[in-house]
Order: structure tokens, then C-alpha cells, then sequence
């Protein structure tokens, strides 16, 4: 396979699977539809943060303890559901937001979205064997160390992933812009938030690979 061939592959499935909805981009979007274009990009850049750990553990081989070891796996998975469910609660609870907040001008939302997104990430395992079983299908011969390939691969992914996760943050909040001025709607939002939330965090917890 030439380099082209090989780029063209690697780039165009990269972007396949960052367009597909995952536990990440509901995240993403739900941070964005309750708060705004500023914490939105503040949850994809946590996310695309703690994706990074999981590039580096790949490269160096510390994803193979959560594929081999099933008490590894399933420490990180209930870790990962009971923050999520942790997530749900605060949700949940949550009386709605003001018909006068201006989405993303605390510097603490944005903050506590982009830690909350690196925590997301970080806590999911299957993230971390999503890396260990695609990056090595993209492993050549002669293009240097096993382990540098794994890591540049892996900041590539990331960095589509900004690009793809950004493009729906922006599309999120021009939609969602004007009902976010509904003092019922934020209250549903919060709700429905709440619950996507708890099924993601139960979801995870039932899982078994």
C-alpha cells in the first residue's frame, strides 16, 4: 500500500468513527445544549485531554492490562459508571439555570467541564481498548518503533477529533441558542441530561467487554 493509500485509509477512518455517536459526543453535546459553545469546547478539549492518556498508555502497552486483566477492567468500569451516575444526580437535582445566564461566562463552568470531560474519558476503559485494537491494524513495517507509531497514530485520531467534535459544538449551540432562554426548557434539559447520564453510567457498569 503506498503512503497515499495508507493516509487516505487511516484519515478517512478515523473520521468514520469520530462522527459516530458515543458516550463521548453525548457528553459533548448535552454540555453544550445546557451550557453554551464555550463549555462545549471546554468538555471536547477535556475529553480529547484524557483520550491522550489513553494514547500513551496504548504506546507503551498498559492497555494490555485492561484487556488481559478482567479485575483491571471492571476497577476502571464501576469507577468510570459511578461517576457518570455522580454526573446524573447532579443533573437530576439541578432547579434549572437563570433566563439570564449568558452560557460559558464563568471561568469555573468551563473549567469544571473541561476536568469533567478528561474524567469521562480517562475512566471509560472501552476507550482505552477502542486504541489497543484499531492503532495496530495501522502499524507498518520500516516506519519506525512499534511504539512511536501507536503515539503519532493516536494524536492524529485526536486531532480529528477536535476538528469533528468541535463542528457539532458549534452546531448544537446555533440550534439550541434560543431555547436555552426557556426557563421550562432548562428545567427539562437538566432532566433529560440527568437521565442520558445515569443510562450511560448503567451501561457501562452491565457491560461485560
Amino acid at each position: 500500500m503506498s503512503d497515499l493509500n495508507f493516509w487516505l485509509l487511516f484519515l478517512t477512518t478515523a473520521f468514520a468513527l469520530n462522527i459516530a455517536p458515543g458516550p463521548d459526543l453525548l457528553f459533548i453535546l448535552t454540555k453544550t445544549i445546557r451550557s453554551g459553545k464555550k463549555v462545549g469546547l471546554a468538555s471536547a478539549a477535556g475529553v480529547c485531554t484524557g483520550a491522550l492518556f489513553h494514547v500513551f498508555a496504548a504506546s507503551v502497552g498498559l492497555s494490555a492490562i485492561l484487556v488481559s486483566s478482567a479485575l483491571a477492567f471492571s476497577i476502571v468500569k464501576y469507577i468510570g459508571a459511578a461517576y457518570l451516575l455522580y454526573l446524573a444526580y447532579q443533573s437530576l437535582k439541578s432547579p434549572g439555570f437563570d433566563l439570564n445566564y449568558e452560557p460559558s461566562s464563568s471561568t469555573e463552568n468551563v473549567f469544571e467541564a473541561f476536568k469533567q470531560g478528561v474524567l469521562v474519558d480517562i475512566l471509560n476503559p472501552k476507550v482505552a481498548i477502542f486504541f489497543m485494537a484499531f492503532l495496530p491494524q495501522f502499524v507498518r513495517d520500516g516506519a519506525g518503533p512499534v511504539s512511536l507509531q501507536l503515539f503519532y497514530l493516536g494524536l492524529i485520531v485526536i486531532a480529528v477529533a477536535i476538528v469533528v467534535e468541535s463542528a457539532y459544538v458549534l452546531a448544537a449551540d446555533k440550534l439550541s441558542h434560543r431555547m436555552r432562554r426557556s426557563k421550562t426548557f432548562s428545567v427539562w434539559l437538566d432532566r433529560i441530561v440527568g437521565m442520558m447520564f445515569a443510562g450511560l453510567g448503567i451501561k457501562l457498569a452491565w457491560s461485560t467487554s
